[in-house]
């Protein structure tokens, strides 16, 4: 069950990192727009296809690698004062009635949706342009899938957590800033505490 959580959580970790590429071009996109748009006075007829296209595949394709670290907003006022166990038996009861029907939903309304966009080869009708956007229709069945077997993935976080009372460890990845300060100051803490204690014995 370890191996199988951590083989879908390397591979919605390889999406979401790839896609994470996504801020990067529409920046240098979103960059050239304003270039062209108030230097040389002659803007764009793609860019806000674009912007919101980059963002839409990045937002979509991210969900999965956020859900495998725990990352999605949860109102834990009364969550984080229960123990593992009893989080990991709430969490399980809300994913079969709340998420796995609505990621059911997601992959087979995507699908249908991508379908008829595909067979129209729809464009874009918020500008002049008319980008074709029917591949990145393609996106909403994909990041269902992803989403369904990170779902699989995390109800066996919970069955594990029933079992032995803690939550299985997430893989190794970047930690947001705050984290970061808070672990180096506990660190701090734990080495002063260690220094004084040499200095009693050497007294």
């Amino acid at each position: 069950m370890e191996q199988f959580i951590f083989a879908v959580d390397r591979i919605t970790s390889w999406v979401g990192k790839a896609f994470a590429w996504c801020i990067m071009i529409m920046s240098f996109g979103m960059g050239y727009e304003v270039f062209v748009r108030y230097l040389l006075r002659d803007p764009t007829s793609w860019a806000f296809d674009f912007s919101y296209m980059m963002y839409g595949a990045l937002f979509m394709m991210a969900g999965a690698y956020t859900l495998s670290r725990d990352g999605h907003v949860r109102g834990d006022v009364v969550y984080r004062l229960w123990s593992a166990r009893t989080q990991a038996k709430v969490e399980l009861v809300l994913y079969f009635l709340f998420f796995f029907p609505g990621v059911l939903a997601l992959i087979f309304a995507g699908w249908d949706y991508a379908g008829d966009s595909w067979f129209y080869k729809e464009v874009s009708v918020m500008s002049p342009a008319n980008v074709p956007i029917f591949q990145f229709k393609t996106i909403i069945p994909i990041a269902g899938g992803l989403l369904f077997i990170q779902g699989l993935a995390q109800v066996c976080r919970c069955i594990l957590c029933i079992r032995t009372g803690t939550w299985p460890a997430h893989l190794e990845d970047v930690e947001e800033m705050e984290t970061m300060l808070q672990h180096q100051h506990e660190d701090d803490a734990q080495a002063r505490a260690a220094l004084g204690l040499d200095e009693e014995k050497a007294k």
